[in-house]
């Protein structure tokens, strides 16, 4: 009597064979059969939604972990008429400042079942608006826009189709909320500190005149000076964009003019950075020859040589509350979001005179 070599088919915990062994994605409709329910009631239960014993949303717990299935957001979302995605415009994933907003963002949507979708401007309108047309056709619920180069009327016609949080700007429009930070405030404190220490050949490095932050930070240096009775030297003034080899440049044009300063005060922290650098290459030291101050307080901004005192900026908490915001519009609440006011951090790049 011969022997088969047909192999036996193994046994799973719950009985079934391995020729029953699934080829695809679980379904929901598997997920109800192995616990004994409709698939409506674990739609229900995954929503949120369902009214059922302990028992019943333990067996699809239970089921769903036993079969590995892995909810389908979208699907979820157009059963609801939602793509539970919201597109975000930010101007660079790459940037020092904007990366924590970035974070900000994904930790208070993704808890809360939505997707964020980043996508790069570079601080133009034109590619701004290209980034919208992209995010709007994947179908995404609501829009957040990181400060960014768009006219507020070009906003407020976007936000009659869906949601829009808007950053770096104060907008009042039927389905816009925006979230603004006081620069103007920011700037005087930040020269108020190296008044404060005796210093009033105060250089000043701004941002691209095309942000609308730049001028509110020159304009809080100037105020500053002014009411501390300390002429605005235009000499001292530089332009920046913002980039770390412009503020480099800007102190290479100061120290060839010879015009004397004792401070710097830089509109961000990256442009801080290039002065440092210009400064060291002269053989100046920070701050024993030249105090400086940054703004926006970025991540490294403490661990740079010396420590570099600057305005904080909250921008993960500006990413944090520019996601509530938008969930608060998404649900059809009146979001009541707002950034606190700047401060300065005092660290060792700054010394009396």
């Amino acid at each position: 009597m011969s022997t088969s070599n047909k192999p036996v088919p193994r046994r799973s915990a719950r009985g079934s064979s391995a020729g029953d062994e699934r080829t695809g994605p679980v379904t929901l409709q598997q997920v109800a059969e192995r616990a004994g329910v409709s698939p409506s009631t674990v739609s229900r239960i995954l929503n949120g939604t369902a009214v059922v014993s302990d028992d019943k949303k333990k067996a699809v717990d239970d089921a769903i972990k036993e079969l590995g299935f892995v909810p389908n957001p979208v699907a979820r979302g157009l059963a609801g008429g939602r793509t539970l995605s919201v597109g975000v415009v930010t101007q660079a994933i790459d940037s020092p400042f904007y990366g924590g907003a970035h974070r900000g963002i994904e930790d208070t949507l993704l808890p809360a079942g939505y997707s964020p979708l980043f996508i790069s401007g570079h601080w133009d309108d034109t590619a701004e608006a290209r980034c919208i047309e992209v995010l709007r056709s994947r179908r995404v619920d609501g829009l957040i826009v990181l400060t960014g180069r768009m006219d507020d009327e070009a906003l407020k016609g976007l936000a009659r189709q869906l949601p829009i949080v808007v950053t770096g700007r104060d907008l009042s429009a039927p389905g816009v909320y925006s979230l603004n930070f006081d620069d103007l405030h920011g700037a005087r404190l930040a020269t108020e500190h190296l008044l404060s220490l005796g210093h009033k050949r105060i250089a000043f490095i701004g941002g691209d005149p095309l942000h609308p932050d730049s001028g509110k930070r020159e304009q809080g240096y100037r105020e500053a000076l002014q009411a501390h009775g300390v002429a605005v030297d235009e000499a001292l003034l530089q332009e920046g964009n913002y980039q770390e080899e412009s503020g480099l440049q800007a102190i290479e044009r100061l120290l060839a003019s010879g015009v004397p300063f004792t401070a710097i005060f830089a509109a961000n922290d990256q442009m801080a950075f290039g002065a440092a650098l210009a400064l060291h290459r002269r053989g100046l030291r920070v701050p024993h020859d030249v105090s400086l101050v940054g703004f926006d307080d970025v991540a490294t901004s403490s661990f740079t040589v010396p420590p570099l005192s600057s305005v904080h900026q909250p921008v993960y908490e500006l990413g944090r509350l520019a996601a509530t915001a938008m969930l608060d519009l998404l649900a059809g609440r009146q979001p009541e979001a707002a950034l606190p006011a700047p401060h300065i951090v005092v660290r060792e790049s700054t010394a009396a005179i």
